[in-house]
């Protein structure tokens, strides 16, 4: 057996070895929540009533099945595309048709890209009109779904494409260090997005309105005041539209900072409820988190380029998986499509450095708002609202949340 061959095995072995972890993970929790399924747990006794209890049992257990059937489907979708021969087929076809350019190496991506997009989509739908629907959870109707995608896709071919194309334009220009020039111009882009995707992309597919003047409004500006927090706005997402689910972010950078509130968060929650929601979100801020997940986030797509780089000298690399060596193509797509089943063994270590943020910007909202009972207030009626599942195993929990349970947050600001 030659060396590809070898790595063919290997790259099956651990796409099946993922899965497997995947199934036990998944096995593991759906029987640490049926162990807490038949009562509240004790330290949830007034915090949640039995029914919605049993309602977010339910949610938990169905997603997980509804989980498990989508990684299946979605391992085997990966296998047939890797090892079926199927890319290689279609890097033949846009080479004979139109050329090794980076304009048709590109439109060679984004149509592996769009291909394999293609599949996942009844369980996208499934998950929405069925799943959120049965929960009651689902607000959005068939138009809006398949609007959003169309739009998602106008944006990938808008943006990804010219993206993929100077990608592979720095590859031509740079030689050896490409993968150095290729890192920096990603960065420029992304940091360009972060300014340019509140102005220009999220109001594609969200309505956002000025917080109405009130009480409301001038307690939030108070916070943003005392925690030096400049923002030029506070506006409210028809969160709505979609989902009953909720949530709150800022975007944007310097005076472009916006405070966002989803419609469906100024329903659930009190206005102290809301300051102290709208605290922690500070606290991310004040803590510096962001910048520093954008760095650690930087460092990880610099080590990925250069992976990319050596790994495009191997001919067995591209022989693995069917491809003949010289272009550097083959070597982003399948880099792109094999770099999950080596991360996903890492995902504790992010979701305990993102857990571990969490507890700060907790601990920030009780500083500024001198008590924590409306921040525990507000998580309790979150998790209700969302049924999230109260009694996760802490094995799955740590592959698969980034922030910290209902009760191992209400434990650490009890402390503060």
């Amino acid at each position: 057996m030659n060396l590809a061959n070898v790595i063919a095995w290997v790259a099956a072995g651990l796409i099946l070895a993922r899965l497997a972890a995947e199934f036990w993970l998944s096995a593991l929790n759906r029987r640490h929540v049926e162990a807490h399924a038949d009562l509240v747990p004790e330290a949830f006794r007034g915090v949640v009533d039995e029914p919605t209890y049993k309602k977010s049992v339910d949610y938990t257990l169905a997603k997980a099945r509804f989980g498990d059937i989508e990684e299946v489907y979605g391992t085997i979708v990966l296998l047939v595309f890797l090892f079926s021969g199927v890319l290689p087929l279609v890097f033949r076809f846009f080479a004979a048709h139109h050329g090794t350019s980076a304009w048709s190496m590109a439109a060679f991506l984004f149509a592996v890209g769009f291909g394999m997009s293609l599949p996942g989509l009844p369980f996208d739908w499934y998950g929405q009109f069925r799943l959120e629907e049965r929960f009651g959870f689902n607000t959005t109707t068939p138009k809006t779904w398949w609007l959003d995608r169309l739009k998602g896709l106008l944006l990938a071919v808008v943006l990804g494409y010219p993206l993929l194309v100077l990608i592979l334009k720095i590859v031509e220009w740079t030689g050896a260090m490409w993968w150095l020039w290729a890192w920096g111009a990603m960065m420029v882009f992304q940091l360009l997005m972060l300014v340019l995707a509140p102005i220009l992309i999220m109001p594609l597919f969200n309505k956002f309105t000025p917080l109405p003047e009130g009480n409301l409004r001038e307690r939030l500006l108070k916070l943003a005041g005392r925690t030096s927090f400049v923002a030029k706005s506070i506006q409210v997402m028809d969160g709505s539209k979609r989902s009953r689910h909720s949530n709150a972010f800022f975007t944007g950078f310097g005076r472009f900072r916006k405070i966002v509130l989803f419609d469906t968060l100024i329903q659930q929650l009190s206005e102290p409820e809301l300051e102290a929601v709208l605290a922690h979100e500070i606290g991310h801020y004040k803590k510096k988190h962001i910048p520093k997940m954008l760095v650690f986030s930087a460092l990880s797509s610099l080590v990925a380029f250069y992976l990319i780089s050596v790994l495009a000298r191997q001919e067995w690399f591209y022989r693995a998986f069917g491809f003949e060596p010289g272009n550097i193509a083959p070597a982003l797509l399948l880099f792109g499509l094999l770099a999950g089943v080596v991360t996903f063994w890492f995902s504790p270590v992010a979701h305990w450095w993102s857990r571990r943020y969490e507890y700060q910007a907790d601990a920030f909202a009780a500083e500024v708002m001198n008590e924590a009972q409306s921040l525990i207030g507000a998580l309790r009626k979150l998790n209700e609202k969302n049924l999230s599942n109260l009694t996760p195993h802490p094995l799955y929990s740590g592959f698969y949340y980034s922030h910290p349970t209902l009760l191992e947050r209400e434990r650490a600001l009890v402390r503060v």
